[in-house]
């Protein structure tokens, strides 16, 4: 539904994005009479009109287009900037309730001093901000200095300028407020300023539900992705929760490299995906306590070929998850396997995973073999980066893991 409801909003917006082109088209000059005046007028509305649709197609593009990639800070920011430049403020702000302390927060602003985001924390009916957070009322504040509700810590020129606090709400329940305040050049605050922030704060609402959603469906995407992972590991007596330790190293390098987070994402589901193939794999030869016969081997050796394949046919999954699945026991020198044709190039994701699939496959107890020392592990891994393993991503895993205290 709330797709449906988004798809309608963007033809809406571009509807009135066409309308007003057409609208600028008109050549309305200084007025020189009284029909001239009303036109001019008229204009400068609609000049007003184009800087709420900019606003809301921004927000609007962000719960559509960039719904997953973008980081709540950002969009929160984007918020501020947008009802900022709406009505020409100097300096706003954006404060969410934190459901575990009970207290609004600042978790985005425009020109406001340091002291005043981080000495801002307000409960429910505090001040300004709680109260319209409370009532779910807008306040407008004409002397803040002179109000006695309004925070004693906020001084400077924050504390002389009249402000509105607009509360923000999904399904009429407020999340936050939006606090502006009134440029100079103005001596209030308009009608047409408190219509258009109402609108602007209903497309946020929206949008904020849509990235909502899309956390709440990863989650349970991410969830179901751990519980197969879980399921395949107690397949293997020895490997236990491999995946998810493969998974949380494989994303604490992707995060040291600075990786976008939706990729980072996609290598958290590559490296808990990596050993899917296991389940095509007898029982008898995971759970075997002696060394695998040269027959045995080979069949063990068909896992990533089968894992891969078998992602690749099911819906919704990554396609990095099918390639890592794949490609995890190849190496940079195409040594491994299965064999790599010539001229092959490892995928990024596979190359992070196979590093932490080895750190931890050599850390593990197995009925063949005792875990290896720390320092052992290190020098393997050294040894054979720029030949099996890429060098770069060895030496930030290993000072990565030394920072961590983990190796």
């Amino acid at each position: 539904m709330i797709y449906i409801l988004t798809g309608v909003i963007t033809v809406l917006l571009c509807c009135i994005g066409y309308l007003l082109r057409k609208f600028y088209a008109l050549k309305l000059d200084k007025p020189t009479s009284e029909t001239e005046e009303r036109n001019f007028s008229l204009k400068n509305t609609w000049n007003k009109f184009d800087e709420l649709l900019t606003g809301l197609l921004t927000i609007h593009e962000i719960g559509i287009v960039n719904t997953g990639s973008i980081k709540k800070e950002e969009f929160f920011q984007t918020v501020v900037e947008s009802a900022c430049e709406l009505i020409h403020s100097p300096r706003g702000s954006l404060m969410v309730y934190d459901e575990a302390t009970r207290e609004l927060k600042i978790v985005a602003s425009k020109n406001i001093s340091k002291e005043v985001l981080v000495g801002t924390h307000i409960k429910p009916g505090q001040g300004i901000g709680g109260r319209a957070f409370e009532t779910g009322e807008t306040i407008f504040v004409t002397d803040p200095g002179q109000n006695t509700q309004y925070k004693d810590y906020i001084g400077g020129e924050e504390q002389k300028e009249p402000f509105i606090a607009l509360p923000l709400k999904v399904k009429d329940k407020p999340f936050g407020v939006l606090n502006l305040h009134l440029s100079k050049e103005k001596e209030s605050f308009t009608d047409y300023d408190l219509k258009f922030l109402t609108l602007l704060a209903g497309e946020a609402a929206i949008t904020l539900e849509n990235i909502k959603l899309y956390e709440s469906i990863e989650n349970f995407y991410l969830e179901m992705v751990q519980t197969l992972a879980r399921v395949i590991d107690a397949k293997d007596a020895y490997t236990g929760d491999h995946a998810g330790r493969a998974r949380h190293k494989a994303r604490a390098l992707a995060e040291e490299l600075h990786m976008p987070e939706q990729m980072i994402k996609y290598v958290e589901y590559a490296a808990l995906l990596h050993d899917i193939g296991k389940m095509f794999v007898p029982d008898d030869i995971l759970t075997k306590e002696e060394k695998l016969t040269e027959e045995e081997i080979v069949l063990m050796k068909t896992h990533p070929v089968k894992g891969g394949r078998y992602l690749q046919e099911t819906p919704g999954v990554p396609r990095l998850a099918a390639i890592v699945a794949y490609e995890h026991h190849m190496r940079e020198n195409l040594s491994g396997y299965p064999a790599a044709p010539p001229g092959w190039k490892l995928n990024l994701a596979t190359q992070l995973t196979s590093i932490a699939d080895v750190f931890d496959a050599m850390r593990t107890r197995r009925s063949y073999q005792e875990p290896h020392a720390p320092h052992e592990i290190a020098n393997l891994l050294l040894s054979k980066a720029g030949s099996e393993f890429n060098p770069l991503l060895v030496r930030n895993f290993l000072h990565l893991m030394s920072r961590l205290k983990k190796l």
